[in-house]
């Protein structure tokens, strides 16, 4: 007797597919962010970019709770935070910038990708070893790329909530990419929500806390961004202060 071979499945349901038309659609975000850049609306850009962002955190979850999870998925998700947070985000702030010192702050940019590819290269490998992983369970080891892209556009975030004006030398901005760069490779444990559990006591809370930083976000978006580009600094900060020694 022979195993007969599993058929492979010659059509799909449409809404297993939204999984990847989403990762699509924020590759399209993060290229129209550049385009948008290009032309000098600096705010559409990155507002762009933070879709880019939201469309990457649901789609791999979206095709979890679809049971719709395929090796081309991931590779085009991993394909799309390479092109949305090293490269659109990056040209983003260079555009903006970086341009008047184009030597120094092109070779911040170049920093700052390449990180962002070897980050997802080491996360991709990891992901699929069988061994199992180094350090503390629920974390990260290194920034994630989409934390990474929205602490390098900090800077963007400080000047829009003062309407536009340049707080920041250029110079400055320059060595925060590459900081940051440096931070999504490095071996810190980052905490990864994920792992994160809410009672049910709590998760009333939860949601009124949600509500209000919504709402929050609606009405000053710039200033509540770089409130949680602060706090995030200040719980991977925390994580190497709490972390437990071996």
């Amino acid at each position: 007797m022979y195993d007969v071979p599993e058929k492979k499945k010659s059509e799909f349901a449409l809404i297993q597919l939204m999984p990847n038309m989403m990762t699509i659609g924020a590759i399209c975000a993060g290229l129209s962010a550049i385009r948008a850049a290009v032309y000098g609306n600096y705010t559409l850009a990155v507002m762009l970019i933070l879709l880019a962002a939201v469309l990457d955190g649901l789609d791999g979850r979206l095709a979890r709770a679809l049971h719709s999870e395929s090796k081309m998925g991931a590779e085009l998700d991993s394909l799309a935070d390479f092109l949305n947070f090293g490269v659109a985000t990056p040209m983003v702030i260079y555009l903006w910038a970086l341009q008047d010192v184009r030597g120094v702050g092109w070779i911040s940019v170049l920093v700052f990708s390449v990180c962002c590819v070897v980050r997802l290269a080491r996360f991709n490998v990891g992901s699929k070893s069988e061994e199992e992983p180094k350090g503390r369970s629920g974390y990260f080891e290194g920034i994630p790329s989409p934390a990474g892209a929205f602490l390098a556009m900090l800077p963007m975030f400080v000047s829009f909530a003062f309407d536009g004006a340049m707080v920041l030398p250029e110079l400055l901005i320059c060595l925060h990419m590459v900081v940051v760069g440096l931070l999504m490779i490095s071996h810190i444990q980052t905490w990864s929500p994920k792992a994160m559990k809410i009672s049910r006591e709590h998760v009333k809370y939860l949601l009124v806390g949600f509500a209000f930083m919504a709402a929050a976000l609606l009405t000053y978006a710039w200033t509540v961004l770089v409130v949680l580009c602060v706090g995030y600094v200040a719980m991977v900060i925390w994580g190497l202060v709490s972390k437990p020694k071996d």
